[in-house]
């Protein structure tokens, strides 16, 4: 085991794909002598050339075309996007050709592209930078959307998104990268098809992903201490969702709580929700809760930023609400 952090193994990550396959190149603003927004490819540039860790125009529509070119050209380019809310400056290059040309081609083109994004709030970095838009793109058919959460996740997935033949987007939040913790120094490639179990419980489910992972985890030894036991659920891909093992584990605790920095109004929490109702209604004691951002743009201070997205204590209340207590 190695002591390591969230950025440290995303960079571990990237190492490993650039040294295993010749094809892979990393792309975007500020990924070469700056070492990336975040840092995650400091020292990339010097190990392995301007070839390989290329510096682009600050033009997401741009770049994001040219990986898709890169893809199309047997390429397996990786494309850093600053932070999710520049990806909408690129909606057109992900969702009108990346997600769709293998549809239109009847399966003669294929897009092994994987685009990597910053997400989420808590940094104070405003409105025009910590959205949490993951759920936008888990809309849209010919995609795959993950959003690693742990250390094994954030070391084993960009891999397995490389193998995908169709366009992956990774979006890592970014209150994460200074995370540390131990990490396998045989660290491998993980599945992309399955939800997690973090934490088994027989009381109440808490379905979360990536930024709040954690608050959830808190929350449910919070609950513990009040003779609740919860089960957390990580789903680490949104598209596709893997509902049997959200399925198996509502079944088995018969209350649902959604967990989605995300805003409520049409939410994956609500896509999430109406599937449970939709397939599981029957196996339900108690309607499903959610714990969602409040409907505004992400404020600035701290105070307002903290009481706009998913907390601990509505964790917690939400699930109390659901086994028919009150804090």
């Amino acid at each position: 085991m190695i002591t390591t952090t969230y950025r440290e193994a995303i960079r571990a990550a990237i190492r490993e794909a650039l040294t295993k396959d010749a094809r892979v190149f990393l792309m975007g603003e500020d990924v070469g002598r700056y070492g990336g927004a975040y840092g995650v490819s400091k020292g990339l540039l010097a190990e392995f050339g301007p070839d390989r860790i290329r510096d682009t125009p600050l033009s997401e529509s741009t770049f994001v075309g040219a990986g898709i070119g890169a893809a199309l050209g047997g390429m397996r380019p990786i494309v850093e996007v600053m932070t999710v809310n520049f990806s909408l400056l690129a909606l057109d290059q992900i969702v009108n050709n990346a997600a769709t040309i293998r549809h239109m081609s009847g399966g003669q083109f294929s897009i092994p592209l994987v685009i990597r994004m910053a997400t989420g709030a808590g940094r104070q970095l405003a409105a025009q930078h910590a959205h949490s838009l993951e759920g936008w793109y888990a809309h849209v058919p010919g995609i795959r959307v993950v959003a690693p959460a742990t250390l094994d996740d954030a070391r084993g997935m960009l891999w397995t998104a490389l193998e995908d033949p169709d366009p992956v987007l990774i979006f890592e939040h970014q209150t994460l990268y200074n995370m540390e913790g131990q990490l396998a120094n045989n660290a491998q490639a993980v599945d992309l098809d399955r939800a997690a179990v973090r934490r088994p419980g027989k009381d109440v489910s808490l379905i979360t992903y990536g930024g709040t992972l954690g608050k959830t985890l808190q929350a449910a030894e919070t609950l513990a201490g009040e003779g609740i036991d919860a089960e957390v659920i990580d789903l680490r891909t949104l598209r596709p969702l893997d509902m049997p093992t959200i399925a198996a584990s509502v079944k088995k605790t018969r209350r649902a709580v959604i967990v989605d920095e995300g805003w409520r109004s049409g939410s994956l929490s609500a896509e999430i929700s109406a599937r449970l109702v939709e397939q599981h209604f029957y196996d339900l004691d108690a309607p499903i809760a959610r714990v969602c951002s409040a409907e505004v743009p992400i404020p600035y201070p701290k105070h307002l930023e903290d009481a706009a997205i998913p907390q601990p204590p509505a964790i917690i209340a939400a699930a109390r609400e659901t086994m028919g207590r009150r804090g």
